[in-house]
């Protein structure tokens, strides 16, 4: 008899025995990377680090009852502060494990750094950090069974006709289903769900968001959903090929290219619209600033092509691959405050002038 993790949890307070026997690890070679018990461990190692600056709270449960971490960082970390928030989002696509890397590092850099490096001591004092290092941990365990690679990316969601999986980053609700950046077919592995929010993951996060709306303000003002793989720094829309459409006028435009322009300088990565590399209906990105006026990124990490490894690079890269975003991801957090002021406007950042 097989079980998921929330039915495994339910048959051991019946007082029967549970024994896991399918391995769900990395393969050997990648062992350096961390599956979500091993992710799970580091974060309560963090936690228990840095306890004045870092919780480790929770969005809720994936479908298959595995928790969905949710980090808190900032200087007074148990009081919700009136200050800029951002948010870093990973592994929304199962088969991307190098994101949920980049998530954990960020969870590093932030405690590690503060009191030593300046940089990061001001913005933790000034910022509240939100950090969800795996937005998929079904799909992600599912791709590593019995210890080797599934090429596995949606969710794990049964969806009809025997098949299971949302492509998560097709389940958002703006633009959904619009314009043949998703598929309505079951077994694709772009397949959007038969409606906006039908996973239970993407209702996760949304539910998050949606409570940092506080006065009918969004408190969230930047993000950075981390995805692999192209080495690209992508920005809304992805559902139009238009470089401005209802919502995203000149100024706000104009921001998104400058903010994705200075991260592509520190980071290396080709800064493009999300529609240059091809159409994409109901992604968080585009959902993230069109309902909710957060400036939202998407960051495509190592490597560029599929001969270095594509949705698998060894685990040799982690450290380097991971470090590179390191300026852009402070540099989003540094603007939140008003990212007007990138191209020289910062009056449009006035709760009066500003669009949200």
């Amino acid at each position: 008899m097989t079980a998921t993790p929330g039915e495994a949890m339910r048959i051991a307070k019946l007082g029967y025995k549970v024994v896991r026997t399918e391995t769900e690890a990395f393969p050997a070679a990648d062992s350096g990377y961390h599956d979500y018990a091993e992710m799970q461990a580091e974060l309560d190692k963090a936690a228990k680090a840095h306890p004045k600056i870092m919780q480790k709270l929770s969005l809720g449960k994936s479908y298959e009852g595995r928790d969905m971490p949710l980090i808190k960082i900032s200087d007074n970390v148990a009081k919700d502060e009136n200050e800029p928030e951002i948010l870093y989002d990973a592994h929304q696509h199962a088969r991307e494990h190098l994101t949920v890397e980049m998530a954990l590092y960020l969870v590093k850099l932030f405690t590690d750094g503060y009191g030593k490096d300046a940089r990061i001591t001001n913005l933790v004092d000034s910022r509240e950090i939100w950090i969800v290092p795996d937005m998929n941990p079904d799909g992600g365990e599912y791709d590593l069974t019995g210890g080797k690679y599934h090429n596995w990316r949606k969710n794990r969601q049964p969806v009809g006709s025997g098949y299971k999986g949302v492509d998560l980053n097709r389940n958002w609700s703006y633009k959904f289903a619009c314009c043949d950046g998703s598929s309505p077919v079951v077994s694709s592995e772009t397949y959007h769900g038969p409606q906006a929010f039908s996973a239970t993951e993407t209702q996760r996060l949304r539910d998050f968001v949606l409570s940092r709306r506080i006065g009918g303000v969004q408190q969230i003002k930047a993000a950075i959903d981390f995805h692999t793989y192209s080495e690209l720094v992508l920005w809304p829309y992805g559902y139009t090929m238009n470089s401005t459409a209802p919502g995203l006028g000149a100024d706000a435009q104009k921001t998104f290219a400058a903010l994705g322009r200075t991260f592509a300088k520190s980071n290396g990565y080709t800064a493009e619209q999300s529609s240059s590399l091809y159409i994409t209906d109901g992604s968080i990105i585009d959902w993230l600033w069109a309902t909710q006026g957060v400036w939202a990124f998407t960051f495509e990490m190592y490597p560029n092509s599929p001969s270095k490894g594509g949705f698998y690079p060894p685990a040799s890269v982690i450290t380097a691959q991971t470090a590179r975003n390191k300026d852009a991801s402070l540099t989003l957090a540094e603007y939140a405050d008003c990212t007007y002021k990138i191209i020289g406007k910062a009056q449009l950042c006035s709760t009066a002038s500003s669009p949200r």
